[in-house]
């Protein structure tokens, strides 16, 4: 039987396989899991990284958003000119029923859960928790200016962080007037009342 003395011919496609192969398992076996499934968090989360235990980081302190920069005391701090709190709306805020209606969903998402549905500091938070949240109606908030409030809004006070980054100016301004408007609710008498719509009251309609 006669034998085949050729040489043996090597298949170029597959001797590229075999260069390939390896250097490819190589590349694979590089590549670790954390590099295509790293820890990450969801806003508010808790996290162990920072002091504070929060994953959401605060603005940087003096940094205004590109486009966001006023230079308006008044509007956007609350003060007059002086530094002391504003007594007044600021001119651009129109005082009326369609401010004082927006003011009522920004208070009842924002304040109501500690300051209470009328402002007497018994919101669902205060009930439950160790917490005393002053009353809207004491002499000493009754007679604070506008700006005071709107500065709380905006730096908190004590227990309470402030809501600047999450609350824009005008709606402050909504809340500030909306707040004025139950202190005035709760400490009326039939003499603030015009006269053409004392009757209304009197007969309880």
């Amino acid at each position: 039987m006669a034998q085949n003395t050729q040489p043996r011919r090597w298949n170029v496609a597959r001797l590229t396989r075999l260069i390939w192969l390896p250097g490819l398992c190589l590349v694979l076996a590089a590549c670790h899991l954390d590099m295509y499934q790293q820890p990450k968090g969801y806003p508010n989360d808790p996290s162990t990284f920072f002091p504070d235990g929060r994953l959401n980081r605060p603005p940087v302190p003096n940094t205004v958003a590109i486009g966001q920069f006023q230079s308006d005391p008044h509007f956007l701090q609350g003060t007059l000119a002086d530094g002391s709190p504003a007594t007044e709306l600021p001119p651009n805020v129109k005082l009326d029923d369609r401010l004082l209606a927006y003011g009522r969903t920004r208070y009842e998402a924002f304040c109501m859960p500690c300051h209470g549905l009328v402002g007497d500091g018994q919101g669902i938070i205060a009930q439950r928790g160790p917490l005393t949240v002053p009353s809207l109606h004491q002499e000493r908030l009754r007679t604070a200016p506008v700006g005071y409030f709107y500065g709380v809004i905006t730096n908190g006070v004590g227990r309470m962080y402030g809501l600047a980054s999450r609350v824009p100016p005008e709606d402050r301004w909504a809340i500030v007037a909306y707040v004025r408007a139950l202190q005035l609710s709760q400490n009326a008498s039939i003499d603030d009342v015009p006269p053409d719509q004392r009757g209304l009251i009197e007969s309880g309609r």
